[in-house]
């Protein structure tokens, strides 16, 4: 997904990534506001065993509202998606990039988003180098 996703591999299990992520995100001004256990859906809902897969919804209310202003029917790339999941060892962590999504727009929604994109993704790829 070249280009819609920061990404980066790391030891260690989902929940120790995830505190530490969680810890790193919120000095940048985001919390999670929605959590889906993909791998906890599909066992319960179709008998089919995955390993670990976790999505969570991250939010940083001042630059969504920023963005909800510029335009109203944003909210449907809201909030930005963090996927945690387990590989073996690993946990790879993918965060969507909003300046991917945002470049799904038309030209005046982005001309109206101004900065905001780079901003959103500035402190998403400072918490992500710090994890």
């Amino acid at each position: 997904m070249e280009g819609l996703a920061l990404k980066k591999r790391l030891m260690g299990t989902i929940p120790e990534v995830r505190a530490r992520l969680e810890a790193l995100l919120k000095e940048e001004g985001f919390g999670i506001l929605t959590e889906i256990d993909v791998s906890g859906v599909l066992k319960n809902r179709l008998g089919v065993e995955r390993p670990p897969y976790l999505i969570l919804g991250a939010c940083n209310p001042h630059l969504a509202a920023r963005a909800l202003e510029a335009e109203p029917d944003i909210g449907l790339l809201l909030p930005c998606n963090v996927v945690l999941r387990q590989e073996g060892e690993e946990v790879e962590v993918l965060i969507q990039d909003p300046q991917g999504m945002f470049a799904l727009l038309p030209q005046g929604v982005r001309e109206r988003l101004g900065s905001l994109p780079e901003e959103a993704r500035a402190r998403l790829e400072r918490a992500l180098a710090q994890l």
